[in-house]
This record gives C-alpha cells, structure tokens and sequence, in this order.
C-alpha cells in the first residue's frame, strides 16, 4: 500500500481507502464487517471513512467496536466522520449550526469509542446557517482536541472558496479535504472543483470510485440477484447502452493491462495529481484484496490516453442544480448555481 499527503498538510492516508456507507449499510453482520475492517488493516489500508448518518450511527458503532480490539492501535489508523444530515425529528438535530456540531461530536465519539476524529467532514452545504459560525466551530474543535483536522464533502467550488477565505479571515483552521463523488462516469468536479481544491492545497478523497460497483464489471452479462443494481433505491447504477459498451471496451483494455476492470478504474483516478486517496466499499474480502492492489499503479501516458479515448466524457461548462434535499419536517435546500 502506498500513501499520499492530505492536500498540503502533513496529514498522510493510504491511496486505497475503506468507507463504511456500503460495507456497513449492505445486510452484513457485525461479525462479517469485523473481519473486513481486519483484512483492510492488515493490507495497509489505514484510511476508514464513516458518518453519523450512515445507519443512523450504526456504522459508527461497528467502526467503533473494532477498535476496542486490542491488537489494533488507534494512533495508527486515519478515522474520518461526518455531520449534517437529521439523527432524530428535533428542529436543532440537523445542518451546521454551532449547536448541532458541538452536539454531533459527542455522540459521535461515543459511538466511535474514541477520544478524538482525525478528520470531521461537513456532509453537505449548510445555506441556513452563517459559514463563519460552521468554520470558527470546527477550529473549537481542533483546539479542544476532539478533531486533528476538518473537511467538506460536496461542496460547490465557490463554497470551497469561500470556506477559505473566512477560515483567513477569522484566523481560523481551514477545511484541508473536499469529498467528492468522482469516477470514469461521473467526472463533474474535475471542472471546478479540482482547480480549487489545488490552488488552495485541499486533498480529495473521492466516494463512489466504482461508480456504485458499475464499473467493477459484474453487471456486464446479468444483474445478480444479490446486487446492489436490483435494490430499488440504487437504480442509478443500471446505465445507458453507451456506457455498457465503453464499459466492455475498458475490460478489454484492462485485460491488455493485466489488471482487474476495478484495479484500472481506481488507477485512473490515482493518476489524478489533485487525488489523496480512493474511498472504496466492501462486502467481501476479496473486494478489499482486489481494491488494495490498485495502489501504486503507474499509469502510462499512452495507456492514459487510450483510457480516455474509450471514455470521451470530459466534463464540460454547464449551470448546475441543485436538486432539492430535505434535511427535516418542512425544511428543504433549493439553489441554482
């Protein structure tokens, strides 16, 4: 396993990372989730990505009761959570409101068993709470010694910006990590998102490197009874005809490559300067094994380009949406960018 610097701070995470939103969140037993969180450790993998939101707070409690094991030492690993979405009906219970942070740490250290997280994600974009009450919150945090360092996942450029410029002003600790979804399919943030997060020396860690298991391949002939492309709520994951066939174009180049199809699809992100690190999911151990030997890939240039020529979808300037989100009882987020 090798391992990549967190933007421009001193913080270093493996390139292959675990998250808990599909190791945990997919019918697996705690026994079973246990004994991959294990295999990742024992691969390198010192990266492992979860939030309150996930289960609401199981995923963290299942992180957390692994780390009572004994043989595992906390120092060692790079444990990352999340706050935003609602955990209950209360009115106070959700977004990025002094109170709402200050309360969701606790909880989550709880379930965590820990003294502290290494990196504290805002979820999403809070538009109803000031950014400098969320930004002057994290830097408490950091001074207390509950979180090393804080991030943003989802993020529009112009928020990274400004995320920035009041950490500057209020003399604060700026977010040193934005958490994408980014893959062969999706690449939307390279578009902005990436350029910022590089003049400002913020790491990526992108979710949904596989495109929800897409691009792993297994639904190239037949979609298994047991996947997660036949659940109702993860129909995103059926794509187009066109991406079907770039798909077996890129299992034929992958096999040129004497790589797995996942193995090529994580290379490619790696070879992206702007990336810290790949959050990948799990409900195997080979999974885990097959993801791992991604890192340390080395791209050519010649095979970079014939990637890109099967896929022929660099993003391009659009207006953005964003769609509405409810984060509780008669309360939602509308904006157009």
């Amino acid at each position: 396993m090798e391992y990549r610097q967190v933007g421009k701070s001193g913080l270093r995470i493996s390139e292959v990372g675990l998250g808990s939103w599909l190791t945990i969140g997919y019918d697996l037993n705690e026994v079973q989730t246990n004994s991959l969180i294990v295999r990742a450790i024992e691969l390198g993998i010192n990266f492992f990505d979860t939030a309150d939101a996930y289960e609401n707070g199981k995923s963290e409690k299942i992180i957390g009761n692994v780390l009572t094991d004994a043989t595992i030492e906390r120092k060692k690993l790079v444990i990352a959570s999340k706050v935003f979405y609602p955990m209950s009906e209360e009115i106070n219970d959700r977004g990025l409101s002094r109170k709402h942070i200050m309360e969701s740490i606790e909880g989550t250290l709880d379930r965590l068993q820990t003294d502290y997280l290494d990196i504290y994600y805002c979820h999403r974009f809070d538009y109803y709470t000031p950014l400098s009450e969320t930004v002057s919150t994290m830097d408490d945090l950091i001074s207390q010694g509950l979180i090393h360092y804080w991030g943003t996942s989802c993020w529009l450029s112009y928020q990274l910006e400004r995320a920035q410029w009041v950490a500057k002003e209020l003399y604060c600790q700026p977010p040193i990590v934005e958490q994408p979804m980014y893959n062969m399919l999706d690449r939307d943030p390279e578009l902005h998102e990436f350029n910022v997060c590089k003049d400002h020396g913020i790491g990526i860690t992108v979710f949904s490197p596989l495109a929800e298991g897409f691009l792993t391949g297994k639904y190239l002939e037949s979609i298994p009874l047991d996947s997660r492309a036949m659940m109702t709520t993860r129909k995103k994951i059926l794509r187009t005809n066109s991406e079907v066939e770039k798909l077996r174009q890129l299992k034929t180049l992958a096999d040129e490559y004497e790589l797995k199809l996942p193995q090529l699809a994580l290379a490619w992100i790696l070879s992206k300067e702007e990336i810290s690190s790949v959050i990948t999911g799990a409900t195997k151990t080979e999974h885990i094994e097959q993801n791992a030997q991604a890192s340390g890939v080395k791209l050519t240039k010649n095979q970079l380009e014939s990637i890109e020529k099967i896929l022929d979808n660099e993003p391009t300037y659009r207006y953005k949406y964003i769609p509405e989100m409810k984060i509780g009882r008669d309360s939602k987020l509308s904006r157009v960018i």
